[in-house]
């Protein structure tokens, strides 16, 4: 069967590009693009995703978000993504970077009606390592979910970070490391003896650590901390490889983007 993209509309710079097929026809692949390369103070990017009943979609970006330095002004996104029964999302968004003095409000929301499965990840890294810039300054406001359709809550997670606040070198934090990741997947597929498999496979290492929980209602998540982001990123991708025959029943390939 396959998946067509069927209406795409977009106000501002903010798009989405053509689809492509390079796992079939069963399975649209897409790039949400964003040409002025970063989020300033003031901007506000909305994105609404609906895949109807037994479509399969995989959604990334081509390059990180880079959120620069507003004082003054927060900046917000607002991401809500609805799944019919029986379809299947990979949400694979490259990291984001966050300037010194930037301030964003995000939110991402997931609707899924039963059948449907999901992976994806969010990465964030504070302060431009490569350019010896600090993050000194700023605050992140993130709410994350994932439900029925009908309200139920499977996860929500609330993130409140200040530049100033403990939480950045407490051991319940994020234990001095500027790179975190949070990767999280759903569907019926998502037992414990999932987990079980998955955390063997990650590292606890002195630059790069990950751990895996398992929730009752079908919810598996790896949270991950790194002094760089790029290990982190790769690391996540490797957790999607093995996850994706276990949660979508699908087989695992490397995006095409990922290696340009």
């Amino acid at each position: 069967m396959r998946t067509f993209l069927v209406e795409k509309r977009h106000f501002g710079p903010l798009l989405v590009q053509k689809a492509i097929y390079p796992e079939g026809q069963e399975i649209c692949h897409t790039v949400i693009v964003h040409p002025p390369g970063g989020i300033a103070g003031g901007d506000e990017l909305t994105v609404e995703i609906d895949l109807e009943t037994n479509s399969s979609a995989v959604i990334t970006t081509p390059a990180a978000a880079k959120w620069y330095k507003a004082p003054r002004r927060r900046c917000r996104q607002e991401t809500t993504v609805r799944l019919a029964q029986g379809s299947t999302l990979d949400w694979l968004p490259q990291e984001n970077i966050f300037y010194n003095a930037t301030h964003v409000d995000s939110t991402f929301t997931l609707q899924m009606e039963p059948g449907a499965t999901a992976i994806g990840w969010d990465i964030g890294s504070l302060g431009r390592a490569a350019s010896g810039e600090q993050w000194l300054e700023g605050s992140l406001r993130f709410v994350t979910s994932i439900k029925r359709t009908d309200g139920t809550p499977l996860w929500v997670e609330r993130l409140l970070l200040d530049a100033s606040s403990s939480l950045r070198e407490a051991y319940q934090g994020l234990y001095g490391f500027s790179a975190f990741g949070t990767m999280w997947a759903t569907g019926s597929g998502c037992m414990a003896t999932v987990a079980e498999e998955i955390v063997s496979h990650l590292p606890l290492e002195t630059e790069l650590r990950a751990g895996v929980t398992s929730f009752p209602e079908g919810v598996l998540l790896i949270r991950a901390l790194a002094q760089d982001a790029e290990r982190l990123r790769q690391m996540m991708i490797d957790c999607w490889l093995r996850l994706r025959p276990l949660v979508h029943g699908l087989p695992s390939q490397r995006l095409r983007l990922w290696a340009t």
